[in-house]
């Protein structure tokens, strides 16, 4: 029996079925033999220096971790090599654009209770880490965020885990993508987070991205044996990784297009960068834009022609993307991505979509 007949909802929302957001614990806890001064980050491995966001995400997770006491030190520690940058995908941890993934960070655990993928919580609206952006409060930041999850949340969601079929098909229902979108998803996450305090609740309601990387975690799970298991950029390359390789895929990573924030210099663009694209290979996101007609309208002057009519490049049975079908179709997918700064002041820039070649799509499994 197919998903959507066990759970009637969003047709989009199907895949989701079986993923279940049942515990909160530290990375260090999660990955106990990866060494506290190993840094995930998003997309594939870089190649070259990190980008500035990046190298001020790793920044603020060297100070809040204690491994440096100054920004100085801390990016003289990355220059030596004392402390490193790893793809996250390749751990089975996905994080949102330049945030990077530290020792102490609480990670969201989704899976089925038998196999499972991990995702950071993330801080508010920008200025954040996630955005590359270097503040002073930011080490203060994560602590809190820490401190949060094992106080309140980590018991909260262990007691009553929450299903994000029912999560997504409200989404979808309000008008979000669930990616670019997610101030839908975050109300219907928290409708279901039930154990907290009023005040927790409503400091957690504050931040509209909350549940965005929740079904991160979700849509990595259900990756886990899909033919495209991976898939993300770092600022410098978006890849894919095929299911049973070692290897990413790799391509140039374009700036998504879309919408820019007033003042934002759209030649201070960074390539396509952020783990959340594992959302758009499950259907949701730049696959879901016919569900959002708010966002179809905001980019309506970008968008290729296709967009909101891509549900026949997915898998019937997993709901994933199915790079025989991609091929076939000869039209690249669409990736909601936020757009995010070059430069060392970095911090976003606004949001839009990236298209990858489909060369990347082109792998043995493909054309069998």
């Amino acid at each position: 029996m197919s998903h959507a007949r066990q759970h009637p909802g969003h047709p989009f929302a199907a895949p989701f079925a079986g993923a279940l957001w049942h515990d909160l614990i530290p990375r260090r806890q999660a990955l106990p033999d990866l060494p506290d001064h190993t840094l995930l980050h998003a997309g594939p491995p870089l190649r070259g220096a990190a980008p500035n966001a990046i190298r001020n995400a790793a920044v603020v997770a060297a100070l809040s971790e204690g491994l440096a006491n100054r920004a100085a030190e801390a990016l003289d520690m990355l220059k030596q090599g004392h402390l490193t940058l790893a793809p996250a995908q390749d751990y089975g941890v996905v994080t949102p654009l330049a945030q990077v993934v530290s020792a102490s960070m609480p990670l969201v655990v989704a899976g089925d209770g038998d196999t499972a993928r991990y995702a950071p919580l993330v801080e508010g609206p920008p200025p954040a880490v996630r955005f590359g952006s270097l503040t002073v409060d930011g080490p203060l930041r994560f602590q809190q965020l820490a401190q949060l999850a094992a106080d309140h949340l980590a018991a909260a969601i262990r007691k009553h885990p929450i299903c994000f079929h029912s999560v997504v098909t409200s989404a979808l229902t309000e008008g979000d993508d669930c990616h670019s979108r997610t101030g839908a998803l975050t109300r219907a996450l928290l409708d279901r987070l039930k154990g907290l305090a009023e005040p927790v609740k409503n400091e957690l309601s504050g931040n509209l991205s909350f549940a965005l990387t929740p079904l991160m975690a979700a849509s990595a799970w259900l990756l886990r044996d899909a033919p495209i298991c991976a898939a993300g950029g770092n600022g410098v390359d978006f890849g894919v990784r095929p299911r049973g390789a070692s290897q990413w895929r790799t391509a140039p990573a374009a700036p998504p297009r879309g919408t820019l924030l007033s003042g934002a210099d759209p030649d201070n663009a960074l390539g396509a960068i952020g783990d959340s694209a594992v959302i758009d290979v499950c259907g949701l996101g730049g696959q879901a834009l016919s569900a959002s007609p708010a966002l179809l309208e905001e980019w309506a002057d970008s968008l290729p022609g296709y967009a909101g009519e891509r549900r026949d490049l997915f898998d019937p049975d997993s709901g994933t993307l199915d790079p025989v079908r991609l091929l076939a179709d000869g039209r690249p997918p669409i990736i909601n991505l936020a757009i995010l700064g070059r430069d060392e002041a970095s911090g976003l820039l606004g949001r839009g979509f990236y298209q990858p070649p489909l060369s990347l799509f082109d792998f043995p499994e493909s054309s069998a």
